[in-house]
């Protein structure tokens, strides 16, 4: 939760009013447990979407925004959340992990890798945005920042452009994606 990345999302939603909880996941930090594969890592996102909620039940929307492994575990939590009507995932980990669980993603949203990652190749996000984008009913954007490593080290700015413009867009009374 305290990554760079993580610290820009948190802020930019707080910016704009939305009620905002980053979180550890198990074994993370100072937090209590051990990695569990992503099994006990949905389950904590699920817990701390719950805390939120019923702390803020007048909230009319619901978003996730992850980076990298937060991205798939975001995009798990998505699937099993109807309430959840947009997603931001940075850099999400194609060439790691199996997404074929996102048929049919149930949310537009935003993919966002750099051109120079290592670690999470271009292409295999960009055969993930290529699934995703054929199914109906949901818009993916897809933006890729040119030199941009996995830590979008010195592109953090420009990442998080694209987040904001992709908000702006979203978030305007007369946005056609709903």
């Amino acid at each position: 939760m305290n990554d760079r990345i993580t610290q820009h999302l948190y802020k930019t939603f707080v910016n704009r009013g939305f009620a905002t909880l980053r979180f550890n996941f198990r074994g993370v930090g100072r937090s209590q447990g051990s990695f569990d594969n992503g099994i006990g890592e949905l389950s904590d996102a699920a817990s701390a979407l719950d805390w939120v909620q019923s702390i803020h039940p007048e909230a009319s929307t619901t978003w996730i925004a992850g980076y990298s492994f937060g991205a798939l575990i975001g995009m798990q939590l998505l699937m099993r959340r109807p309430e959840i009507r947009g997603f931001i995932s940075v850099a999400p980990p194609a060439n790691m992990y199996d997404f074929s669980f996102l048929a049919p993603c149930p949310a537009s949203g935003i993919i966002i890798q750099g051109t120079g990652d290592t670690v999470v190749t271009p292409n295999a996000v960009q055969k993930l945005v290529d699934k995703l984008r054929t199914q109906k009913h949901i818009t993916i954007h897809h933006d890729e920042i040119p030199r941009a490593n996995h830590f979008f080290e010195h592109e953090t700015p420009e990442m998080m452009r694209s987040v904001d413009n992709y908000l702006d867009m979203r978030l305007a009374p007369d946005c056609p994606i709903k």
